[in-house]
């Protein structure tokens, strides 16, 4: 059934035919037959012994025989009566009323003309005999159809089966015997509404700059030619999710002028053996008839795994026969002249060795997070189909997103637009994508959480002591929100902007950022003399971090500058990298981290408790308050006296009213 509209905007539903219907009706009829069939009365095959009988009784009025094989019996209309009403014979209760009613095989007709003249003496019916009848037929067809209907049915469905496997999972070609053959994607570069160029990708500046090296070797050859240059065979983008690797290929094929192929890794993987190699060989193969030509291939891993680390499976799995013929196809015996590979993926750490070797990928270009001006211009290409209100600063938002992807960036804008759709406004605000920042970070609000006015007040203080502890200590991220409107999983939150020119964090930025997380905790022990549930998030970050700080960066010196971190990815993780006592020795640096940092800010909190009620007083009223609302009650933070004492002669920068990553819940 379609659904179409006409020139009233009345949807109109309109049936299309559907050869499956055919299939459907034939079933039908099928089991109809097979139900219904069975009930409707049908000659008793039978003997000569009993039609005997039935001749010395006078019951027989004529016999056919059909093909000197096939007796054919038809009883008198009293006999038929009488053995259809009988209770007798349950046999005979179903005897047709026309045609014949019994049948049998003879075999011999002189035979059987000499029994049944036999039996009418016998029974003395000599004036009313038996007739004989003698017929040849042939087969009708109807009898043939009968008979080679269950099998046409079968040969049907074959046949069906096989063209849904010719559409649907045969390959590029689209039939059952093109498996074999990679489903590359051909990018279509006269298509001007599909074509993407790099004017179309905002920020990724380093990286454009390494990958328009290779655009330009496709367009002017000659001139790396002449001075005995060789491009580089192949490049790999590597980078988080959402950072715009596909994207930046995408950008490449607008670019190049040239056949583009395009490839999901795990289009190579298939359920049956060999398939893999076998499209990897194809692939190349449409790649050198099309020189110059770019393939790429997104999220590589798929195949790309180091071998011998697949758990679960052995040495002949097909991803490893599959990734042993692409490395034969990249720089093996065959030339591919002309042919450069990309590729995409967020987890190089886990590929093989051998792919990531010069002559296979020569270049290895990190799409990393972009940095404030980049979110910049990724918010300039995002706002570029929205009904904007005036005054909307892109610089602002940049600043309230750090460590967004060009991906979350997208969202962002989208989801600023659902909003102001929602409240029925013509054009989207600020405000509305501060709220789009807060609904993707914080999740979606719920304030008809049911919360008792205890339970608030508990929250309140909870999220008022972080948001002293921080305020008061220089080395924390400034505070910018505080809320005790519930989103998803937490109650509250306090929300802050890291500081984007800090590359270089130490231990004492750390620290500080440890005692603002547990400064919640310790506000509500303060105040309750109780512990609650709610620090578990803030607990369990902490602890992490402090064996960050132990394990990984070296800054405790009972340990000693060693880092036990695996960039690599490579070690077995059923064995530690260091003796029962180490690990001791770290468990006991870490307990005294996390001890020490919990003193420094109780000790923040109990100098400042009747602030921090203030406060609470304060998020119970409004919900929400800002750095602004704070100053009156702990007067300038830290951060901005920190900020003064840097730079005298500058005024004040004013703060942010908002921001865009959550520090403590």
């Amino acid at each position: 059934m379609a659904k179409k509209k006409n020139n009233k905007n009345i949807n109109i539903y309109t049936f299309r035919f559907n050869f499956m219907w055919v299939w459907a009706g034939i079933v039908a009829a099928i089991i109809i037959y097979s139900f219904f069939g069975e009930g409707r009365a049908v000659p008793v095959t039978s003997d000569w012994n009993t039609v005997e009988q039935m001749i010395r009784q006078g019951e027989v009025e004529r016999i056919k025989v059909v093909n000197k094989n096939t007796a054919q019996v038809y009883l008198t209309d009293e006999a038929i009566a009488a053995y259809r009403a009988g209770e007798e014979n349950s046999l005979f209760k179903n005897l047709p009323e026309q045609g014949e009613q019994l049948n049998f095989t003879i075999g011999s007709v002189d035979i059987l003309d000499r029994d049944v003249k036999q039996a009418i003496t016998d029974s003395g019916l000599e004036d009313n005999p038996v007739t004989l009848e003698y017929l040849n037929e042939t087969t009708g067809w109807s009898e043939i159809l009968i008979n080679f209907l269950p099998w046409l049915f079968l040969i049907g469905i074959w046949f069906f089966f096989i063209r849904s496997m010719s559409r649907g999972g045969g390959g590029a070609g689209g039939g059952i015997m093109n498996v074999g053959k990679a489903r590359a994607q051909e990018f279509d570069k006269d298509n001007p509404s599909k074509r993407v160029t790099f004017k179309d990708v905002a920020g990724l500046s380093e990286a454009k700059v390494e990958i328009m090296e290779i655009v330009d070797f496709l367009r002017k050859a000659d001139k790396y030619r002449e001075l005995g240059a060789k491009i580089p065979k192949g490049a790999l983008l590597v980078g988080p999710p959402g950072t715009g690797k596909t994207l930046l290929a995408k950008a490449v094929a607008g670019e190049a002028n040239v056949p583009f192929l395009s490839i999901s890794g795990s289009d190579f993987v298939e359920m049956f053996v060999g398939v893999g190699a076998s499209r990897v060989r194809d692939l190349f193969e449409q790649a050198k008839q099309k020189a110059p030509c770019i393939v790429f291939i997104d999220e590589i891993d798929a195949i790309g795994r180091a071998r011998g680390k697949n758990a679960g499976f052995s040495g002949n799995d097909e991803r490893e026969n599959t990734l042993n013929q692409m490395l034969t196809e990249m720089d093996g015996f065959q030339t591919n002249a002309g042919v450069i590979v990309l590729a995409a993926t967020n987890r190089a750490d886990i590929l093989d060795k051998a792919l990531m070797r010069a002559g296979r990928f020569d270049r290895q270009i990190d799409v990393g997070l972009p940095d404030v001006k980049e979110r910049e211009e990724i918010f300039g290409v995002h706002m570029r189909n929205l009904k904007l209100a005036d005054g909307i600063d892109r610089m602002f938002l940049a600043k309230q997103t750090p460590g967004f992807s060009g991906a979350d960036i997208a969202n962002v804008c989208n989801e600023a637009a659902l909003i102001a759709a929602r409240n029925n406004k013509s054009q989207v605000e600020r405000e509305d994508f501060m709220a789009a920042i807060d609904r993707i970070v914080g999740g979606l609000e719920k304030r008809n959480k049911t919360m008792s006015q205890a339970e608030r007040r508990a929250t309140a203080i909870h999220e008022a002591g972080h948001a002293t502890v921080m305020w008061m200590l220089k080395d924390c991220d400034p505070v910018l929100k505080v809320t005790v409107i519930p989103r998803g999983n937490s109650l509250g939150a306090t929300w802050s902007v890291p500081d984007e020119e800090r590359v270089h964090v130490t231990n004492e930025v750390l620290e500080a950022k440890l005692a603002g997380m547990l400064g919640g905790r310790i506000a509500e022990e303060v105040n309750y003399g109780t512990l609650g549930a709610g620090a578990l998030s803030d607990l369990e970050r902490a602890t992490k971090i402090t064996y960050a700080m132990v394990a990984f960066y070296g800054m405790s010196k009972k340990i000693g500058p060693i880092s036990y971190y695996d960039a690599s990815g490579t070690r077995d993780t059923f064995t530690k990298p260091f003796s029962e006592h180490t690990a001791v020795e770290i468990d006991g640096e870490v307990r005294r981290i996390m001890e020490e940092a919990y003193e420094r800010a109780r000790a923040i909190i109990e100098a400042n408790n009747d602030k921090i009620n203030a406060m609470a007083d304060l998020l119970l009223e409004k919900e929400t308050i800002y750095a602004e609302d704070i100053i009156p009650i702990l007067g300038e933070s830290a951060q901005t006296k920190a900020a003064k004492m840097e730079n005298p002669a500058t005024e004040e920068n004013p703060t942010p009213a908002m921001a865009g990553v959550t520090v403590a819940d």
